[in-house]
């Protein structure tokens, strides 16, 4: 039990994805987790430059899904590509969930303290 649960939050901290320029001058802040819903952009491969919304965060694989980022398979069906989170950066946040406003502000005052 001790090994899978730290195995996971392993995985969960590799979901973590830098933010936009404008979004580290706003909140101080230099990376996130990425969450279902943040607006991200693709900066590395095929997709590079594509913006999008996340439909999907898988914590096993460790990878994302972004709405513009898809390719049609041989039978015609549309399937999303994985794309690794440190390849893209967040460009707007989901601050709807109290505890992500309280991790943004808890890290912002951790830097001042610090003089970074």
């Amino acid at each position: 039990m001790k090994k899978r649960s730290k195995r996971l939050k392993i995985q969960r901290k590799q979901l973590s994805a830098m933010l936009s320029k404008a979004l580290v001058q706003e909140y101080k802040v230099r990376s996130m987790r990425v969450r279902k819903g943040d607006t991200v952009q693709i900066m590395r491969g095929y997709f590079n430059g594509v913006e999008g919304a996340v439909t999907n965060v898988d914590y096993k694989k460790v990878v994302i899904n972004v709405e513009g980022a898809t390719r049609e398979k041989s039978d015609g069906t549309i399937m999303f590509v994985p794309i690794h989170p440190s390849k893209v950066a967040i460009t707007r946040l989901i601050l709807d969930d109290p505890r992500r406003k309280d991790i943004l502000e808890r890290r912002a005052i951790s830097k001042r303290s610090t003089g970074q």
